[in-house]
């Protein structure tokens, strides 16, 4: 299930997505993930789920492989659900079973909160499946740029992020490698009592800490030999452009957020 995780991952493409300037897709994630919470009715929430799928559909990133994706973290959402539906206790009874009891309102709530988790994941997904790691920390580089007035160790930061974003696949790869290492050794961590379940977790840990250890040092070695030396006085190859299509896909999200909006009950 590790290999299904898609997020930090990119893949090479020449869709209109990934022809844009990154700091125009960061900042269209980050005003997004604000806009996400003016929905608060089924059409607004219809809504934010077309204008998604609209995105996926620009990406050429087949919604296939995004939903796919999606297992890794299927019982978080499963689980939102669930608590929405079993403890929200307002509207009209739709169905009791002994002491289960579903209302109308957990109903809704439950289907609201996944739409809206479904829409973040797929949002972010398509950012870092369509941007590249070094375009991804120059664009926020770009975009955290005036924090450098008050000493922000902005190349850093974006550095960092960047590094993060690019090792959370890696890492669930490692820790699948060595899960079924664990697994072809005898050990079970699907079954059996929850004490025994967290023992056996802990030779799956060690393993996964060295390797994320040993990574890190073999890149630190590999920048340092290379002659890295921070964000002062570097110069770049490439050179971020920002042209119309970013103006023009940052104007529709503010239609968008208004539409959304103006429909809000």
């Amino acid at each position: 299930m590790m290999e299904k995780m898609i997020f930090g991952r990119y893949i090479p493409g020449n869709s209109f997505i990934h022809k844009l300037d990154p700091r125009s897709k960061l900042l269209f994630v980050f005003l997004f993930i604000a806009i996400v919470f003016i929905a608060n009715n089924a059409i607004t929430y219809v809504m934010l789920l077309a204008f998604t799928l609209v995105t996926v559909l620009f990406s050429r990133i087949r919604l296939y492989f995004l939903i796919n994706g999606l297992k890794p973290i299927l019982f978080l959402l499963i689980f939102t659900f669930l608590l929405h539906i079993f403890f929200t206790k307002e509207g009209e009874l739709l169905f009791k079973w002994q002491f289960i009891s579903v209302y109308e309102e957990g109903l809704k709530q439950g289907i609201f909160i996944s739409v809206r988790f479904l829409v973040l994941v797929f949002t972010t997904s398509i950012l870092t499946l369509t941007t590249s790691p070094i375009s991804i920390t120059d664009g926020m580089e770009m975009l955290l740029k005036p924090f450098k007035r008050f000493k922000l160790p902005v190349h850093e930061l974006a550095l960092m992020m960047s590094i993060s974003l690019r090792f959370i696949p890696t890492l669930m790869d490692e820790t699948d490698k060595i899960l079924k290492a664990q697994m072809a050794r005898g050990s079970d961590i699907s079954s059996g009592p929850v004490k025994e379940r967290i023992k056996a977790v802990v030779p799956l840990l060690i393993p996964l800490f060295v390797s994320a250890f040993k990574r890190a040092e073999d890149l630190a070695v590999a920048m340092e030999v290379r002659g890295y030396r921070g964000g002062e006085g570097r110069t770049r190859y490439r050179q971020l452009k920002w042209d119309w299509q970013d103006s023009f896909i940052l104007i529709l999200l503010g239609a968008f957020a208004l539409t959304l909006g103006w429909l809000r009950s």
